[in-house]
């Protein structure tokens, strides 16, 4: 009962957030300075970095974009403070990926939705290129950024907002868009080296099962000890599974995730040494966060480059 009524209590005073700053809003438009305007750059804020950093990098010195969940930080399980709250209040735009991800983070998104821009950018794919969960049927896979021509859709959808939001600037964020699109395509030529991976060793074992869409571009198959969220456990049961596709496949190596507990990673590791088989921590790989701000791996095309060199050096033994 009094974790009930501290969640109500909890609600109250973010809802009370979200009014005060409402009104503040109201303020702002009667004294003609709502939106965008002059130098004022567009105020972004994102829940995770794989949205925040590319579009940083499309609008450039037209935006300021401030993301909600740094490295390390799981989006399926994180809670939003009341730090959060105002920080949401106080921008222009507000970018999720959606589909689930943010769970904790659905009601606050959708409360200050009536009152500026809110978009899950992931929610605007086509229903028919989304993967499913396989443990609940029907729920879709969150982890599109994975597929970079998702991701590439996804970010548009982001862009147009921004030039509906600030039409006078639309050619600019067209022109962003443009230059950093085709940046992406360096991620074509580095993924190439995944096919020189053994077909039989192209098993990438992570900690959840967040690598789906990575799997289906590259052509791996993925095995995830968790489910598609972290909110779900690893069982006896997965840990053996896992352990006997690695005896099958001969898998050199499994990898460790930056934002995941490790410790059912480290199960398997001594499963399959009981049984005879020597497997390694073939690196750590970024699956729900990204590295750290001002590191090729805080950006979204360094930390995917990051992640096919790690798996490809493990699993084929090869060198840069």
């Amino acid at each position: 009962m009094k974790k009930a009524w501290k969640k109500i209590l909890g609600f109250a005073i973010l809802t009370g957030v979200f009014v005060l700053a409402a009104c503040g809003l109201d303020s702002e438009e009667e004294n003609g300075s709502g939106g965008a305007s002059g130098d004022k750059p567009i105020e972004i804020v994102t829940t995770i970095a794989q949205i925040g950093e590319p579009i940083s990098q499309i609008g450039g010195d037209l935006v300021n974009v401030e993301t909600l969940m740094g490295p390390s930080i799981d989006p399926h399980l994180y809670d939003p403070t009341q730090g959060d709250i105002a920080t949401l209040s106080e921008a222009d735009v507000v970018f999720y990926s959606g589909l689930h991800l943010e769970a904790n983070m659905e009601e606050p998104l959708e409360s200050i939705s009536s009152e500026k821009p809110v978009l899950a950018i992931g929610e605007t794919l086509p229903e028919d290129v989304l993967l499913e969960d396989e443990e609940e049927p029907g729920a879709p896979d969150p982890h599109i950024w994975f597929d970079y021509n998702l991701w590439q859709d996804a970010l548009d959808a982001a862009v147009e907002e921004l030039k509906e939001y600030a039409p006078e600037h639309a050619d600019e964020l067209e022109e962003g868009k443009q230059e950093y699109f085709a940046q992406l395509e360096e991620l074509d030529e580095e993924a190439a080296k995944l096919q020189d991976i053994p077909e039989a060793q192209r098993v990438l074992v992570t900690a959840h099962d967040a690598f789906n869409y990575f799997g289906q571009l590259h052509d791996m198959e993925v095995v995830g000890l968790q489910g598609i969220s972290t909110e779900s456990e690893a069982g006896v049961s997965d840990v053996n599974n896992t352990i006997s596709i690695i005896e099958e496949h001969e898998v050199p190596a499994i990898f460790v995730e930056s934002s995941v507990n490790q410790d059912t990673i480290n199960a398997v590791i001594e499963g399959a040494s009981n049984n005879g088989m020597e497997v390694e921590i073939g690196g750590e790989l970024y699956s729900d966060a990204m590295g750290e701000e001002g590191t090729d791996e805080g950006t979204y095309i360094g930390m995917y480059k990051h992640n096919i060199n790690t798996i490809y050096e493990a699993l084929s033994g090869g060198d840069e």
